[in-house]
């Protein structure tokens, strides 16, 4: 059951991830049971590591994350790491709602880590992460939930890549305004 945790606190590593503003998952999805489905199921007792493989879906609660491949392993410690990889044609995906809202964050990228000694999330490769349509983009997405801070850069670490497309970009949405669903635009004094 303990393999079920930890792809529990992947899935809520990876939401924290996509925050830039102290916006909570779903409180309640942690109590909530872990359900997952594969094509394959591998159980290596000795060394604590299941291997989830072809259409992989894990669901609990309102969070769905979906890949080719999910690996959780346990440590002789008992803390977990995770690893959900996308296929070809597909990149991994999470989706959860935020607590007190009717706003989902969504994400992507090749690679989703999560470890949970560190509490820390890393997106490899084409990562994305929206929220309330605010959206983040680059090669590496990193977020420490200890600290409660996220990057993105162009590679993992902290030296910036010089060639090719090495920029990342943000889509930050005004708060409060017209542009926001459900707000009424201002009215004009007279």
């Amino acid at each position: 059951m303990k393999h079920v945790l930890a792809l529990a606190f992947l899935a809520l590593g990876l939401v924290a991830a996509l925050q830039p503003l102290p916006a909570l998952a779903e409180l309640a999805d942690r109590e909530k049971p872990v359900n997952i489905e594969a094509n394959r199921l591998t159980v290596d007792d000795r060394n604590k590591v299941h291997v989830f493989e072809g259409n992989v879906v894990l669901t609990q609660g309102s969070l769905v994350i979906k890949g080719d491949r999910l690996v959780v392993t346990q440590g002789p410690d008992g803390f977990q790491t995770g690893v959900a990889t996308g296929s070809d044609k597909r990149p991994a995906t999470f989706r959860q709602k935020r607590e007190g809202s009717n706003e989902f964050v969504e994400g992507e990228a090749e690679r989703i880590e999560y470890d949970s000694r560190a509490e820390r999330a890393r997106l490899f490769n084409q990562a994305r992460v929206e929220s309330g349509g605010d959206e983040v983009r680059g090669h590496y997405i990193e977020y420490d939930a200890l600290s409660e801070k996220y990057f993105v850069t162009n590679q993992p670490g902290t030296s910036a890549a010089t060639a090719g497309d090495s920029r990342v970009r943000a889509v930050i949405q005004p708060k409060g305004s017209a542009a926001e669903p459900g707000s009424e635009a201002p009215q004009k004094s007279q």
